[in-house]
């Protein structure tokens, strides 16, 4: 059996107005629904975040540590993404 706690909370306008559009829209059944939405999503990118910071970051670190000679310096990793983007803001040559 799932039990619920009651809760007040305070929010700034715009959100108060968010979640009751949602229920007006007919989108959710409850502002109660809104929020915990809202919950379930926040969880999620979290759990997200934490998979992400254990199986890509922590293993790049440590690879790092193994072996500095390995890093791309920063100014390289710039220019790189400079060169990717000056790239994408050319318009693609033949078509017209």
């Amino acid at each position: 059996m799932r039990s619920t706690t009651s809760l007040s909370i305070t929010l700034p306008h715009e959100m108060a107005q968010m979640v009751k559009d949602k229920v007006a829209s007919g989108e959710y059944a409850s502002e109660s629904e809104v929020i915990r939405d809202g919950l379930r999503t926040l969880q999620a990118r979290d759990a997200a975040l934490e998979t992400w910071l254990r199986e890509e970051v922590v293993p790049a670190y440590e690879a790092y540590r193994a072996d500095p000679s390995r890093a791309i310096p920063a100014e390289q990793v710039m220019a790189g993404l400079e060169a990717r983007y000056d790239a994408k803001k050319k318009p693609a040559s033949g078509r017209g």
